[in-house]
């Protein structure tokens, strides 16, 4: 068996590799249609114009789908290994809300794109990486409050890492973005996706490009630090019968004539 067939280790593994799928197609599209520039352009203006946009909006859907079974299998694993502590429990929970309000605002992502509703964009991706660190950080106190018992340390560091990896993303993203828009640079470059190298503006856009993908990267890099503690989670179903038969069962007392004064009468 490989150790993507292990337990529900398939649901991260999916998770990341078509999420960062999702990113790269739409890169590739965009920039053979010249519609960006090659050098690290923003993910959501490689998502903008048709066809990369039709395509970058299914792919984030199905991403939003994978994201939230991925955090509901971890909120439940966490639950049965840990019945009865009320703080973790308690904690857990916060988690799993945060975690799908970060999948919400990625929905929002891939269906309301930048150069036509910039405000709601602006919305989901605060949700996505602004709750969705939120999310993160909750997840690695969980690791840390789960140690030894449950995990090594060697899973808490890898989180702790990836969350400050993040974080660091989001603070360049933050200052970067914030100097670029704030008029210093010109008007409307919201709608800019061409950039020359002379421009004003040119160096704050690029580091807050490469912000973008390094945070995005963060957060996938977080999820495949599932992939060991998933392998030991299985699915099952349980199917219980409420008769002997399929067929549907006539009320007590009520025979073919019955039957048929009732339809009638219902008619």
């Amino acid at each position: 068996m490989w150790w993507f067939q292990q337990g529900l280790s398939l649901l991260p593994v999916a998770l990341v590799v078509w999420s960062a799928a999702s990113f790269v197609l739409s890169y590739i599209t965009a920039t053979v249609l010249h519609h960006v520039d090659p050098l690290v352009p923003y993910i959501s203006d490689t998502g903008t114009i048709p066809p990369e946009r039709c395509l970058f909006g299914i792919m984030l859907n199905v991403s939003t789908f994978l994201g939230v079974a991925t955090m509901y299998v971890r909120y439940k694993q966490v639950c049965a290994l840990i019945p009865e502590n009320s703080r973790i429990l308690r904690l857990n929970r916060i988690g799993l809300a945060l975690g799908w309000i970060s999948c919400f605002g990625l929905c929002i992502i891939a269906n309301f794109q930048k150069c036509i509703l910039y405000y709601i964009h602006v919305l989901g991706a605060c949700l996505t990486f602004g709750v969705g660190a939120v999310y993160m950080l909750v997840q690695t106190i969980l690791s840390f409050l789960m140690q030894p018992q449950f995990h090594g340390k060697g899973i808490f560091r890898a989180r702790l890492a990836v969350l400050l990896w993040s974080s660091c993303s989001i603070g360049s993203m933050f200052v970067s973005s914030v100097l670029l828009y704030s008029g210093l640079y010109g008007a409307d470059l919201v709608q800019k996706l061409h950039w020359d190298p002379q421009e004003r503006g040119y160096t704050p856009h690029m580091i807050s490009t490469v912000s973008e993908w390094s945070l995005a990267f963060s957060f996938l890099s977080f999820f495949l630090t599932y992939i060991q503690d998933f392998q030991k989670v299985s699915l099952g179903a349980v199917v219980t019968l409420q008769g002997q038969t399929l067929a549907p069962v006539s009320p007590p007392g009520c025979g073919p004539e019955e039957q048929g004064l009732l339809f009638a009468g219902s008619v």
